[in-house]
């Protein structure tokens, strides 16, 4: 007679399922993508792995669909310096950033000369008589298209130990900056200092209880104008972040305001490198 089953405990049938479906995955054709993760997450829902471990390889696995136009810092909100500048204007740029790491550009902000390190200039400040020029502290750049995958890119600044690249777009012009930063928080999620207010944005625009809007500085204006029928023109920025910190006239601090036209907009967070939210609020709504 067949063995009967009805006393294996449940969850020993439990882990033999699952033991079940990872048998059937490599002993089938290659697995996808997709089966990849629907096992993982499998994994977590039996405890095996933590909640946090299985973002993060979720992380991973989606690095390689990403490219370098998808997470970079526009150029509308970069920090650079004008190699011009005078040495101590420079000194105080630097110090109100809080970046260790600078593109410099010429008199056209599309001729990159080079990255300044912090530590270089302050080197450059206790040496004897200092640098003649600025352009004797600076570091190559590293040049890379919008069109790079994230994990190719992740893979050259281990090789080459380098932190930051300009992007440059399909006319040579400077589109943005990536770093390694922004390419590490796809994986581990976002890597607050502790400047950062802590803001849960989880879609690119979402409606507060009160009847504002909390929007990503990264929204395209396009999608802001859709949205909210508006009709702000995307020629020169691309996105929402772009269009109110050109409009500030200078990189915004949280709690700055601005109207435009029906629009108010309040910064919801910041730092020193960029503008990350915004409280939208609609005038006559």
């Amino acid at each position: 007679m067949p063995e009967d089953d009805s006393s294996t405990p449940p969850e020993r049938t439990e882990r033999r399922s699952w033991l079940d479906r990872i048998g059937a995955m490599l002993s089938g054709e290659p697995t996808t993508r997709e089966d990849l993760v629907e096992l993982l997450r499998d994994t977590q829902a039996d405890g095996l792995i933590a909640a946090d471990t299985l973002r993060m390889m979720e992380g991973a696995i989606a690095v390689s669909d990403l490219s370098v136009g998808d997470v970079m810092i526009p150029r509308s909100q970069m920090v650079a310096l004008a190699a011009g500048l005078p040495y101590m204007e420079l000194m105080r740029q630097v110090v109100e950033s809080g970046h260790s790491r600078f593109p410099v550009h010429g008199e056209d902000r599309d001729e990159i000369l080079g990255i300044l390190l912090a530590k270089d200039l302050l080197r450059g400040v206790v040496a004897d008589n200092g640098p003649a020029t600025i352009r004797e502290l600076l570091r190559p750049a590293v040049l890379i298209p919008e069109s790079k995958k994230l994990n190719v890119l992740l893979r050259e600044f281990r090789q080459s130990r380098n932190h930051m690249a300009i992007v440059i777009d399909e006319y040579g012009g400077v589109a943005g900056l990536v770093t390694i930063e922004d390419v590490l928080e796809q994986i581990v999620g976002e890597i607050d200092d502790e400047h950062d207010e802590a803001e849960d944005v989880t879609t690119l625009i979402a409606a507060q209880a009160d009847g504002q809007y909390v929007v990503d500085a990264l929204t395209p204006i396009d999608d802001f104008n859709e949205r909210f029928g508006a009709d702000f023109d995307d020629d020169e920025y691309d996105t929402i972040g772009g269009l109110v910190t050109a409009a500030i006239g200078h990189l915004p601090e949280a709690g700055e305001e601005l109207t435009l036209g029906r629009f108010g907009f309040r910064v919801a967070r910041a730092d020193a490198r960029r503008l990350h939210a915004l409280h939208v609020s609609v005038h006559g709504d």
